[in-house]
């Protein structure tokens, strides 16, 4: 098998039972294609299975299109919801941020390496301190409409995100320190599709001003979690999470400083394991295959 054919994924979630691994590899056996990665996951608690396979066609006239369509006797037969993905094609991305920079800067530099399989569409904000660094990459800068209230502002700035959203075909919105709470109605609609990085070792300290909370509280280590986000509050299925000890000798400004790296690489991971399909959603927790 070349190296240069066609690369793509299948992601599969049903109801668990046996021969499902088999069905699955059959079905791409048949179809010539080569398998480089497969993982699955059987929850015996929740009954459901979940795989994801990496592979490669024989010829570039296998796409996965032509997948799809052949698959779908398999896949209605096991009551199977399944995606085949082309990886070629980049995530797009929305990012919202308001005045720390700190998980912006980190997502752009690794969208730009190519460690991310993002294409950030745009990048907006509440405030327009970051417009300049925004800019620097080539990315457009939006900063959201204000009204004459609180009530209206949020109003005005949760349509134009619905209309950026529709007119950019975005698959992913990441709030990346956007310090605003987004609405009940907002949240449902971005069911599966927002993450959120906070800056605390979820389910602890959630709310405003975890690492003052954390202080308080004499923790011996602190974290940063990126997680799905729900109409409620920083309770949202996790995604990924990063740890770090301290001791009584460190104070909020401390804490603070050394959760910036937590967040960037708690945030990073989750994002990377998003647009790499890796993420499935299982209840009130996910399932992340590497």
């Amino acid at each position: 098998m070349r190296a240069d054919l066609p690369r793509y994924f299948l992601t599969i979630t049903c109801p668990g039972r046996t021969g499902l691994v088999a069905a699955i590899t059959g079905f791409l056996a048949e179809h010539e294609c080569f398998i480089t990665e497969l993982s699955q996951f059987d929850d015996l608690q929740t009954g459901r299975f979940f795989c994801r396979a990496e592979f490669r066609v024989p010829s570039s006239t296998v796409t996965h299109e032509v997948l799809d369509q052949a698959f779908a006797p398999v896949g209605e037969r096991l009551a199977m919801m399944w995606r085949f993905i082309d990886p070629t094609i980049p995530c797009r991305t929305l990012v919202l941020v308001s005045k720390f920079d700190h998980c912006l800067n980190d997502l752009l530099y690794r969208q730009r390496t190519g460690e991310l399989n993002i294409q950030m569409t745009t990048v907006a904000s509440n405030h327009p301190d970051l417009k300049r660094l925004v800019e620097f990459h080539d990315i457009p800068y939006e900063v959201l409409p204000t009204g004459r209230s609180k009530l209206s502002t949020k109003a005005l700035q949760e349509d134009r995100i619905r209309e950026l959203m529709a007119e950019q075909s975005v698959d992913l919105v990441v709030l990346a320190r956007y310090m605003q709470i987004l609405s009940d109605e907002l949240c449902r609609e971005l069911a599966g599709r927002c993450i959120n990085i906070h800056h605390s070792f979820l389910p602890s300290f959630k709310g405003a001003k975890p690492y003052h909370q954390a202080y308080e509280r004499g923790v011996k280590a602190i974290g940063a979690t990126a997680h799905y986000v729900t109409e409620h509050l920083d309770e949202g299925p996790i995604i990924d999470q990063e740890v770090g000890r301290v001791d009584h000798t460190f104070g909020p400004d401390q804490l603070m400083a050394m959760g910036r790296n937590m967040e960037n690489y708690a945030l990073s991971r989750a994002v990377k394991a998003h647009s790499e399909h890796r993420v499935f959603l299982n209840g009130h927790k996910t399932v992340v295959l590497k």
